[in-house]
């Protein structure tokens, strides 16, 4: 049974509130153990496949957008001191 997740600090927030709302919908305690440490173990998976997601998402943009401008700056602090038209001239 797949779920819809939403993306960020809400779908966690909500995830934890639902995994909550389950465990005091069980009841007393004893018997579920096992099955409450297999949930809180998929749920730790959950967590980390949507934060390496989401860290892969911005670091894919911050790359994209900022590798032109890394390699302005760091070819502008060479020596000899070169000048923007020559760092963006092709010749």
């Amino acid at each position: 049974m797949l779920r819809s997740r939403k993306h960020g600090v809400e779908g966690f927030a909500e995830e934890r509130r639902r995994r909550r709302r389950r465990r005091q919908g069980k009841g007393g305690r004893g018997g579920g153990g096992g099955r409450a440490a297999e949930e809180d173990g998929w749920a730790a998976a959950q967590a980390i496949k949507e934060w390496s997601t989401w860290a892969m998402k911005k670091a894919k943009v911050i790359t994209h957008y900022g590798f032109i401008p890394l390699v302005i700056i760091i070819g502008m602090n060479s020596e000899p001191k070169p000048h923007l038209s020559q760092l963006l001239s092709p010749v």
